[in-house]
């Protein structure tokens, strides 16, 4: 009895590992990962300072009609980069700020980002006194 039970685990054991086998060793693999290159002219960075004792959703307005582009955690820096399509046509540029289960809301004016150049927004506890720089 004891043969059998260890005869069938390794059959188990020899169905689950060969398939794997097999899949290591395919001809279509490549050789070495390509690599993903990201144009700092077809990007915008965008780093935040959240102050803010609450998470907030971070939205890039573009003719009126905003998008969001992710979530600033509480108390926490982060760092978002996006295609510079969102921009406007002049490379304009405005943020809107929403905090997740609070009131009130941040809007920057809107700012002018050139090729190379980053956004820096720090959100302040309270947001009206968010500040916006671009550099």
């Amino acid at each position: 009895m004891r043969q059998a039970l260890s005869r069938c685990r390794r059959l188990a054991v020899l169905f689950i590992v060969a398939p794997l086998g097999a899949a290591c060793h395919s001809p279509f693999q490549t050789s070495s990962p390509t690599p993903i290159v990201i144009d700092a002219d077809a990007t915008v960075a965008l780093q935040i300072a959240n102050h803010n004792w609450l998470d907030v959703v971070i939205y890039v307005v573009r003719d009126g009609q905003p998008q969001r582009i992710g979530i600033a955690a509480a108390a926490s820096p982060a760092t978002f980069v996006f295609p510079r399509w969102m921009l406007g046509q002049a490379g304009e540029i405005q943020l809107w700020g929403r905090p997740v289960g609070g009131r009130g809301s941040a809007f920057t004016e809107t700012v002018v980002v050139q090729p190379g150049q980053w956004i820096e927004w720090t959100l302040e506890s309270d947001l009206s006194r968010s500040a916006i720089g671009v550099y």
